[in-house]
């Protein structure tokens, strides 16, 4: 009987062995880290965090002992991520969004050699995709970087009222603007279908007769028809993105006109006989939404495709905010 339960258990150890070699870690300094923590957690993919003190040169150090500057730690999130979910490229755009990596031993309000930023790695294969992440970074400040990048020495955790501080005191200290917490769940988000209770809540009366009943709103009296900015169009039900500005054209209906979705796969087309008429539909995969129709008498030399879309099922998204909005790897779509 014990040889049997050994071999369960063995094999349970080996199965939890498997999983957590799928996941990968990171270690991130980004000044005070009760807010670094808090916007890392946001992000998808990122299954655990814990804050701590690396690269110092004592042993078990204390806050109070990190604080006097005296023993050489930073302090330091250590993020266990899935990179099948997120790469480590975007962990670390987002983590950039976070800091000034030209200021020295400094961050927001809190200043003090433990305040300064860090990437710390524990496996050399990621060493590449570090140095690529922070050139590019480089080239966005005439100053150079403080930010370090080195080889993990050593990290010990902090003490357990500092661990996932802003979950247990959502009111407290962070030197984080909090709109970075929203870009950080939109920037990786799992687009998902809102309930019909929800939709009712948050979509306009138009919004939802056009998505949910198939309505179509009025030609050249809705908010986008003739929008010419440069941006992104979202699902009003999802908020995920579907069409850009670089697509749309002026084809004199009276809706917003695209040559294309970003891509096929966000859309479903159908059949619809409604109205005496033979169409073909377009709604959001994910949302399921009504969007519009679309027709064959587009711009020739851009496949001859017009996606006649209401305004009511899109949202808008100006070039300058995308970024802010979590929608920043869309920006080379814009560029013409």
């Amino acid at each position: 009987m014990k040889h049997i339960l050994f071999i369960i258990v063995l094999f349970i150890s080996q199965i939890s062995e498997a999983k957590m070699e799928k996941l990968s870690k990171i270690y991130l300094a980004g000044g005070c880290f009760w807010g670094t923590e808090h916007f890392l957690k946001q992000i998808r993919g990122v299954k655990s965090t814990e804050v701590g003190y690396a690269n110092g040169h004592t042993e078990n150090p204390t806050y109070k002992e990190v604080c006097t500057n005296s023993t050489g730690f930073a302090e330091t999130v250590k993020v266990v991520y899935d990179p099948k979910e997120v790469k480590l490229e975007l962990l670390l755009n987002l983590y950039f969004q976070t800091i000034d990596p030209t200021s020295v031993n400094r961050q927001g309000h809190d200043t003090g050699s433990q305040y300064r930023t860090g990437i710390y790695y524990t496996d050399k294969a990621d060493l590449p995709v570090i140095r690529l992440a922070v050139d590019e970074l480089a080239k966005e400040y005439s100053r150079p970087l403080a930010l370090e990048v080195e080889p993990l020495k050593n990290f010990y955790n902090a003490e357990e009222y500092h661990q996932d501080y802003l979950d247990k005191n959502p009111d407290g200290y962070c030197h984080l603007n909090p709109k970075l917490f929203e870009l950080a769940r939109r920037t990786n988000a799992a687009y998902k279908r809102p309930s019909d209770a929800t939709l009712r809540n948050t979509l306009t009366a138009e919004q939802y007769a056009v998505t949910q009943r198939n309505a179509t709103e009025p030609a050249f009296h809705n908010e986008y028809w003739n929008e010419k900015r440069e941006g992104i169009y979202v699902d009003v039900t999802t908020e995920e993105p579907l069409f850009v500005s670089t697509d749309k054209f002026d084809s004199g209906c009276g809706w917003p006109s695209f040559t294309k979705p970003i891509s096929k796969k966000l859309v479903n087309e159908r059949t619809d006989s409604s109205h005496g008429m033979i169409r073909t539909e377009v709604r959001s995969k994910t949302g399921d939404a009504h969007l519009g129709h679309v027709f064959t008498d587009g711009p020739a030399d851009k496949g001859g495709l017009r996606y006649c879309i209401n305004s009511a099922s899109l949202r808008f998204v100006p070039k300058e905010k995308m970024a802010a909005e979590g929608y920043g790897k869309y920006l080379p779509l814009l560029e013409k």
